[in-house]
């Protein structure tokens, strides 16, 4: 069957959080999204006012989650530069918000952090795709991990940091824990139509359109896991948008006819499905 269409972007991401204010204040004030709607169940956040890239639902009881269950090891924010990047890391240290970790993956430019909930987030930029580097077959991409040059990033960006990110901000793709590798890669390959890209001890990457990935996954905590409880903070859902109408149909009918079940259609047309770790999708035509 073809693959997913080259066109595939992620709309936004969907977070249950214990304290709702808290999580708002970090992701507006710290990560510098801009907050376009709350109440005290749910805020909208993110640098398109017609289209907000974030929800957060609010827990009642939030409770933790066990330490080897599924679920989100990160969202990763993609910058439109790397001067957008360090005007990102520099707002993120002077709110004095930890960072955990940089750097260097090949394909792109990359900082950890976490949320008040401890979820995981990566800030990120790429380089030009023509400086990729590809495997002896030339079959997806080869990603490293390698020391980052932080001084060099940040000397693209040596003004006082603005409040927001820049507008071009957006989710640049999801990493999530499961309980399989194996498992969870065939179903985003062969049940979705991702592509693989990059193949590590006990990680996946697959993207659609040549991109480096759009989803990561890895077992690296969660062999053998189950998802997190309802009442733990973390990914609720991922808003996927293709190019059509058409290439929304099309992916119906290879869900339809593939091995996977329980893709609906909601009454907003949206297509909804599960992979096996039970994480919610969403994909939708622009």
């Amino acid at each position: 069957m073809s693959p997913i269409d080259p066109a595939l972007s992620i709309a936004a991401v969907h977070l249950a959080v214990g304290d709702l204010p808290r999580s708002a204040d970090f992701y507006e004030r710290v990560l510098g999204l801009p907050l376009r709607a709350n109440d005290d169940e749910r805020a909208l956040l993110g640098p398109d006012g017609e289209r907000p890239a974030l929800e957060l639902t609010r827990l009642q009881d939030a409770g933790a989650a066990p330490q080897h269950s599924t679920g989100l090891f990160h969202v990763a924010w993609l910058h439109p530069s790397r001067a957008e990047l360090a005007r990102t890391i520099r707002r993120i240290a002077a709110a004095r918000w930890p960072f955990e970790g940089a750097a260097d993956h090949g394909v792109s430019e990359a900082l950890y952090l976490s949320d008040p909930d401890g979820l995981g987030i990566e800030i990120y930029v790429d380089r030009p795709r023509e400086l990729w580097q590809r495997p002896a077959d030339g079959r997806g991409v080869s990603m490293v991990t390698l020391p980052l040059d932080l001084d060099d990033l940040l000397a693209q960006w040596e003004q006082d940091p603005t409040a927001a990110v820049d507008a071009a901000t957006k989710i640049g793709h999801v990493h999530l824990k499961v309980s399989d590798v194996a498992r969870a890669s065939a179903f985003y390959r062969d049940a979705l139509g991702f592509e693989p890209q990059a193949q590590m001890p006990s990680a996946a990457f697959l993207s659609a359109g040549g991109y480096h990935h759009h989803v990561g996954l890895n077992s690296w905590q969660s062999r053998g896991g189950e998802p997190s409880p309802a009442t733990a903070p973390g990914l609720r859902r991922v808003d996927f948008e293709l190019s059509g109408a058409a290439e929304l149909d099309q992916l119906e009918r290879r869900l339809a006819d593939g091995s996977a079940s329980g893709a609906t259609r909601g009454e907003d047309g949206g297509l909804l499905a599960r992979d096996p770790d039970a994480q919610s999708l969403r994909f939708s035509a622009r």
